[in-house]
């Protein structure tokens, strides 16, 4: 029964939110390697103390990603609860805004995305513990240093250490309302760069070939590959080039990000991009980039989690419902491995990346009951 799990959230979520005070006062900027390893340590040793075996995953220039360890590995396929330790938050954004409690609301930097959701894992075991007298199967916690500047390194790492689990849970914020994401969009970057030829502007333009001019086209060409009937977008996000006032420039680039809904609209996206030709005479493209993750899709394996989920939900006399997000995550390089992942876990609130960030404290024992739930009752 999943209702004395929710009791049990209910009775420790007073712990949960000193640790989640906590945490949100440890700032953790994604490339701020020393913040986001202090705040590692501090969740390290939470975990460890109910019973967690710790491996920390060095990078070379970001914080650690944590590995944790509950049950023996090898007996039963574990359940993975996947999250992050970074914010978009610099050094020092505490100060501005400090954790606080409002009635319901819970506000500080992070608090939303995902430090909340990280607390809820710790009331998830502790709830499991408290209850059952053990966990009722092998779970293993990844932690990543750098989700929010879109996993670098960690593209094969996490679908390596997620390999053979049961189920993946992200307790990554959901959509407005505690919406579950159960589709993400693939997201990819690519960087356009536009070669001419230098002049000068004033005594002999016409002896130059435009970069940038080059560039406005091949921007109007990344417009039109956009799908809005099918979710796709392709949004110039940044552009440079040039070098001074009076110069023809030589060299421009146009950074492009992307967001398709399927496996199909990723590669007829990557297909165009890498077949864009100049337009201007005397001008050339060259094209860098892929799809750095890939879409976190309906498969079968992900409604059955759903449909799980629903059912848990049910018992508490909650309805859960999904939807998709244009935002990716690390889960979707776990569904996109094919394995069952469902996304979107975390606590009902709102603002991620914005200054209104904020949760709801009586949402977190019932979808920290529904995540216990999960893991439980998975099949």
């Amino acid at each position: 029964m999943v209702n004395d799990l929710l009791k049990a959230t209910e009775r420790r979520l007073g712990e949960c939110m000193r640790l989640l005070e906590e945490w949100v006062g440890m700032e953790s900027p994604s490339f701020d390697a020393d913040r986001v390893n202090r705040l590692g340590d501090a969740v390290s040793g939470e975990f460890s103390r109910l019973g967690g075996r710790v491996e920390r995953l060095p990078e070379t220039d970001r914080g650690d990603h944590l590995l944790i360890r509950f049950g023996e590995q090898g007996a039963e396929r574990p359940v993975m609860l996947l999250g992050h330790l970074d914010t978009v938050w610099p050094a020092g954004e505490i100060q501005r805004r400090p954790f606080t409690v409002d009635g319901d609301v819970a506000s500080g930097p992070g608090v939303f995305d995902m430090k909340a959701g990280v607390a809820m894992m710790w009331l998830a075991l502790s709830a499991l513990i408290d209850v059952r007298g053990g966990l009722p199967r092998p779970v293993t916690i990844l932690l990543t240093s750098n989700e929010e500047v879109g996993s670098p390194n960690v593209r094969e790492l996490v679908p390596r250490l997620a390999a053979g689990v049961r189920a993946v849970l992200v307790l990554e914020p959901p959509l407005p309302g505690g919406v579950l994401k159960t589709a993400r969009n693939g997201m990819g970057r690519f960087l356009i760069r536009a070669l001419g030829r230098s002049a000068h502007s004033g005594v002999n333009p016409d002896d130059g070939v435009n970069a940038v001019e080059e560039t406005a086209h091949q921007i109007l060409r990344l417009r039109g590959l956009a799908d809005p009937d099918a979710g796709t977008t392709v949004t110039a996000t940044m552009v440079q080039g040039g070098t001074r006032p009076n110069v023809v420039p030589a060299e421009c680039f146009v950074q492009a990000d992307c967001r398709v809904p399927s496996t199909a609209e990723a590669e007829r996206v990557t297909h165009a991009i890498r077949a864009l030709a100049p337009v201007l005479p005397g001008s050339r493209i060259e094209v860098e980039g892929e799809f750095r993750r890939p879409p976190l899709e309906p498969t079968p394996g992900n409604v059955r989690l759903f449909e799980l989920a629903r059912q848990v939900g049910a018992e508490m006399g909650r309805e859960i419902s999904g939807g998709r997000t244009g935002g990716a995550s690390d889960g979707n390089l776990t569904s996109g491995a094919g394995i069952a992942t469902l996304d979107g876990l975390g606590p009902v609130g709102l603002g991620a990346h914005q200054v209104d960030e904020h949760i709801r404290v009586s949402s977190l024992p019932w979808r920290t009951a529904l995540v216990a739930g999960l893991i439980e009752n998975l099949d």
